[in-house]
């Protein structure tokens, strides 16, 4: 297209491109709005944290806690980052803006970091040792800030969302486990952001959104190989949880597709838990921790339902 030869038309015609790149760019093949990636949620506003606290002595072993108004008791969200459990593609800073709108919303947040595959005594069993430290630690805190343990809810996006599961699950973990501590934090329900619950169905997929063999990486190998880390890491295999459990899954998430969730819900009613699976339209795989986006109402509902005084 030639550009105009006057100044005023070349005004006109800078404004008019200028609008249409910017609708070219919020609007992709198939019409329907752009899809958020990692580093539009990193770069999302949030207020900052109230503290920041080690909960072990390893430089990342620690978590950011949220308080929201009034004295409490108040209700806890246990909050874990993404990122197919490697620490270049994502961090706390990923679910911090999330964490901030639940804080609003009348929920203290526990949004944890915690080593990853690639991390210094990170993927088996350090990963899992580091989430489950950090829920323990809150009885450690609740005094000091009137947190409700009767109340705390795990969350997670993408590979957190295993986290959050197994955070449920290792009250079910045998006394020879590796991964077994004597008193785990209770939790109330779970909530997974486009995640998996069963490792060895999700493994093979996962190789192309996350760039390598990430779950083979955690554990240690396939099932095959290391059968028995399956069966104290992968939710699916502690079935039933004995908490409500609600998945959430984006229409467009190719990361995670909702078909994990369906077959892993599946398996969890025969086994007697309480499943929901809501898949929201027009969302992807990054929208869960945006609370602008199409998907956080969702998330934000699904919370509070799990925090609900039990009648």
């Amino acid at each position: 297209m030639a550009m105009p030869n006057s100044g005023e038309g070349r005004r006109t015609w800078g404004v008019r491109n200028l609008v249409t790149t910017l609708i070219a760019m919020l609007l992709p093949v198939g019409g329907s709005a752009q899809l958020l990636r990692p580093g539009d949620i990193d770069k999302l506003p949030s207020k900052p944290a109230d503290q920041r606290i080690a909960y072990g002595t390893e430089p990342l072993q620690f978590a950011d806690l949220r308080l929201p108004a009034g004295k409490g008791p108040h209700p806890v969200a246990i909050i874990i980052h993404g990122g197919c459990w490697v620490s270049k593609f994502a961090d706390l800073q990923n679910t911090a803006a999330q964490a901030d709108a639940l804080r609003d919303a009348g929920i203290a947040t526990w949004n944890i970091e915690y080593r990853r595959n690639d991390d210094p005594g990170g993927g088996w069993p350090g990963t899992f040792h580091d989430v489950a430290r950090a829920a323990d630690h809150l009885r450690e805190i609740a005094g000091k800030y009137n947190l409700d343990l009767k109340r705390v809810v795990a969350m997670g996006h993408s590979a957190g969302g295993h986290l959050a599961l197994w955070l449920a699950a290792r009250a079910r973990l045998p006394k020879t486990s590796e991964l077994y501590s004597p008193r785990p934090l209770p939790i109330a329900g779970v909530v997974v952001n486009g995640g998996p619950g069963d490792l060895e169905a999700a493994r093979e997929h996962m190789k192309s959104p996350c760039g390598s063999d990430v779950i083979s990486a955690l554990m240690g190998g396939g099932e095959q190989q290391v059968p028995q880390r399956y069966a104290q890491g992968s939710p699916v295999r502690l079935l039933p949880l004995g908490v409500p459990q609600i998945f959430l899954s984006g229409e467009h998430d190719q990361v995670v597709p909702a078909n994990f969730a369906d077959d892993y819900g599946a398996k969890a009613r025969a086994a007697g838990d309480r499943v929901q699976h809501e898949v929201i339209a027009g969302a992807g795989h990054h929208e869960y921790n945006a609370p602008t986006s199409v998907a956080f109402p969702a998330v934000k509902r699904a919370v509070l339902s799990l925090l609900e005084p039990k009648k």
